[in-house]
C-alpha cells in the first residue's frame, strides 16, 4: 500500500468532518457558476466562442517551438532577460540569483500560480528574504501558513472572523470582522509594502508572442502596483502560457472572465511591454521573465494529454465538480485542486504513489468537460490516467483482488445470484429509511458521507418476467 494513502484519506474526512468548509466551498462556487452562466449568455453564442477559444489554444499548444521562439526573441529585443527553467529548482534557482544580484532584501508578488507549483516562497525566506502576497486573498494564505484552496478565491475556505483573528496580532489590536475593517486594514499595510519593495515577481495570464508583452488579469490592482513601482520584475509563466498575438487574446480574455467569475472583464486587465524605455515614466528598469517546463514538454510530446495544455486557469472545473465542492481543495494535496489539477499533476509530478490517487477525485459526470471554455475533455482524461495507473502496476493489491472478484461474479451468473440474496438479507442492520447508511469496510469508506440504494430482495430478470406475464 502506498505510504500516502492514509495521508490522502486523513486530509479527505478532516475536509468532510468540517461543515463550514463543505458550505462555504458550496456557496462560493455556486456564486461563480451562476455569475458565469448569466456573463455567457450576455456574450451571445456561447458555443462559438468555446470553440474558437479551442481553436486558439490547440493551435499554440501544436506550434508552442514557434511561438516561445516568437516570444523569447520579442522579450530580448524589448530589453528584457528571458531564462528557461527545465524544473522548478531550476527556476527558483534562477529567481533566488536575480535577488541576490540586486541585494533585495523585500520582495512583493502578485498572485501566481506557478510561484505556488515551484514553492518559491519558502526557498526565498530561507536566504533571509521578506517575501509579501499582495493579492487578497493570497496575503491571507500567506499569514495563515496554507496553500490556494481555489486557483482564482484561495481564501474561500475562510470565514470573516478567521481573517480578522488572522489580522489582529499584525495589527496590534482587536478588529472587526466586517469587510471595509479588514480591507482598510490590508490597503494600509500594502501601500507601504509596494513602496519599499525592491523586487516585484508576478504572474502571467497570457505572454504576446507577437509583441512580447504580459498579461495579468486581476480585480484588486495590486499586479500594476508590483509590476510598476519596483525597479526589478520577475514574471514566472508557464510554458504554454501563451497567445500569437492581440486577435487571439480577445477571445480568450473574453472565455476567462466569464468562466472564472461571472465577469465581462476582470476589474483590471494589465498589459505590460516592459522593461520600461526612456522616456517612459512608470515600469520596472529590469524584467526578467522565467519560463517554466516542468515536464510540460512531455505531456507536449503526449497525443492522450495534450489537450490539458489548452487550460486557461479559469477555475470553471471546480465550480462544478461534485467531489471539490464536498471536500474543497487542500483534501487534493496539490498545489492544483479540481478536475484540471487531478489531470495535470501526475503529468508534472510524475508519480503514481504521491499523486495517483487523483484521477479517482471524480464522479466522471462530464460536468468539468462541459463546464470548460476551451472544450478540454477533462473526464475522458480522468479514465485514461486511471487506465495508465492501472497499467503501471500501481493499483492496490486490495483493489485488485476485489476486481478479479467483480470479473468472477459477473462472468459466473448463478454465483451471482447467490452473492445477491445473500446481501439481500445481509444488509438489514445497515439501512435506514429504504437506504444504506453503514456497513464494515470497504463499504463505510463510501457510506461515511454518502448512502446506497437497497439490495434488491428480487432479482430484475424476475422481475421484468413478471411484468410480462402480466400483460
Amino acid at each position: 500500500m502506498s505510504t500516502y494513502k492514509p495521508i490522502v484519506e486523513k486530509r479527505v474526512d478532516k475536509a468532510l468532518a468540517d461543515e463550514f468548509l463543505r458550505k462555504a466551498t458550496r456557496r462560493a462556487t455556486d456564486r461563480l457558476r451562476l455569475s458565469k452562466y448569466k456573463a455567457a449568455e450576455e456574450l451571445g453564442d456561447w458555443e462559438q466562442w468555446r470553440q474558437a477559444g479551442q481553436t486558439i489554444r490547440t493551435h499554440v499548444v501544436a506550434n508552442l517551438d514557434y511561438y516561445l521562439k516568437q516570444l523569447i526573441g520579442q522579450v530580448e529585443k524589448n530589453g528584457g532577460h528571458v531564462h528557461l527553467s527545465k524544473t522548478p529548482a531550476e527556476a527558483v534557482e534562477t529567481v533566488r540569483n536575480i535577488v541576490r544580484k540586486h541585494e533585495a532584501k523585500t520582495v512583493i508578488k502578485s498572485k501566481s500560480m506557478v510561484s505556488e507549483e515551484i514553492h518559491l516562497n519558502p526557498a526565498l525566506e530561507s536566504d533571509g528574504i521578506s517575501v509579501v502576497e499582495t493579492d487578497l486573498g493570497e496575503y491571507i494564505i500567506q499569514v495563515a501558513g496554507e496553500p490556494p484552496s481555489h486557483i482564482i478565491v484561495p481564501a474561500m475556505h475562510k470565514t470573516r472572523q478567521q481573517v480578522a483573528d488572522l489580522f489582529e496580532p499584525i495589527a496590534g489590536q482587536t478588529l472587526s470582522s466586517d469587510t471595509p475593517t479588514l480591507t482598510c486594514f490590508v490597503r494600509t499595510q500594502m501601500r507601504e509594502k509596494f513602496l519599499h519593495g525592491d523586487i516585484g515577481i508576478t504572474g502571467c495570464n497570457f505572454a504576446v508572442a507577437k509583441t512580447g508583452s504580459i498579461v495579468m488579469v486581476t480585480n484588486e490592482g495590486n499586479g500594476r502596483m508590483v509590476s510598476t513601482l519596483p525597479r526589478v520584475q520577475i514574471t514566472l509563466m508557464g510554458m504554454e502560457r501563451i497567445v500569437p498575438s492581440f486577435r487571439e487574446l480577445n477571445v480568450l480574455l473574453n472565455l476567462l472572465a466569464r468562466s472564472a467569475t461571472g465577469q465581462r472583464l476582470s476589474s483590471y486587465t494589465t498589459i505590460l511591454t516592459p522593461p520600461k524605455q526612456t522616456a517612459e515614466s512608470d515600469g520596472p528598469e529590469e524584467f526578467h521573465l522565467v519560463i517554466l517546463d516542468h515536464n510540460r514538454s512531455e505531456i507536449l510530446g503526449d497525443a492522450t494529454f495534450r489537450t490539458s495544455l489548452n487550460c486557461i486557469r479559469c477555475g470553471a472545473c471546480f465550480n462544478v465538480c461534485p467531489v471539490y465542492r464536498q471536500i474543497g481543495g487542500h483534501a487534493y494535496g496539490s498545489v492544483y485542486a479540481g478536475p484540471i489539477g487531478s489531470v495535470i499533476t501526475p503529468l508534472l509530478e510524475k508519480s503514481w504513489e504521491k499523486w495517483g490517487h487523483l484521477p479517482f477525485f471524480s464522479s466522471l459526470c462530464g460536468a468539468c468537460s462541459e463546464a470548460c471554455p476551451v472544450h478540454i475533455p477533462l473526464h475522458d482524461l480522468l479514465v485514461k490516467l486511471r487506465v495508465r495507473k492501472t497499467l503501471s502496476g500501481h493499483t492496490p493489491p486490495v483493489e485488485q483482488k476485489i476486481f478479479r472478484a467483480y470479473r468472477y461474479l459477473f462472468t459466473h451468473e448463478k454465483t451471482l445470484r447467490r452473492m445477491i440474496r445473500l446481501g439481500a438479507r445481509l444488509q438489514h442492520p445497515f439501512v435506514q429509511n429504504g437506504r444504506i447508511v453503514g456497513g464494515p469496510p470497504p463499504l463505510s469508506n463510501w457510506t461515511k458521507s454518502r448512502t446506497l440504494p437497497m439490495v434488491s430482495s428480487e432479482p430484475f430478470m424476475k422481475m421484468w418476467t413478471d411484468s410480462k406475464s402480466k400483460k
